[in-house]
């Protein structure tokens, strides 16, 4: 298996960096430590990981796993592709990544689809797996 290293924002000359942050303005993030409170409440976890990546690292207890390449369909209240659980426009979606990154872009997308309580979780599944086996 390929892998890349981590992206990093750290250089905010890169178009990507730019974009990043433009995505992350509109989104109410959810840190490591409130996730089990955020699915309590009745949030949507969504985990957009491969499944190299789920097998390399772990599954996400409680999430349902759909893979970025479909994320739109299946949550898209509107979508005849929807998942069941995609039928309310108000129902809080947290979407869940390695590292963070493609989650803010991804619930960004989920945003302008009419999710407006779509968002994604800080530092991804690795930085809530530090913060449980802390």
């Amino acid at each position: 298996m390929h892998r890349s290293r981590t992206p990093t924002t750290s250089t905010q000359s890169s178009q990507i960096a730019r974009v990043l942050e433009e995505s992350r303005r509109n989104l109410d993030r959810v840190e490591p430590a409130d996730l089990a409170a955020e699915m309590a409440a009745g949030a949507l976890v969504v985990d957009t990981r491969s499944a190299a990546h789920r097998d390399a690292e772990g599954a996400l207890p409680g999430a349902i796993v759909i893979e970025r390449t479909v994320l739109e369909w299946r949550v898209d209240p509107t979508s005849p592709d929807r998942i069941p659980e995609a039928d309310d426009p108000e129902r809080r979606v947290i979407v869940v990544c390695s590292d963070g990154y493609s989650s803010s872009l991804a619930a960004e997308t989920l945003q302008r689809l009419g999710l407006r309580y779509a968002t994604d979780l800080v530092g991804g599944y690795r930085a809530w797996s530090a913060w449980v086996h802390r």
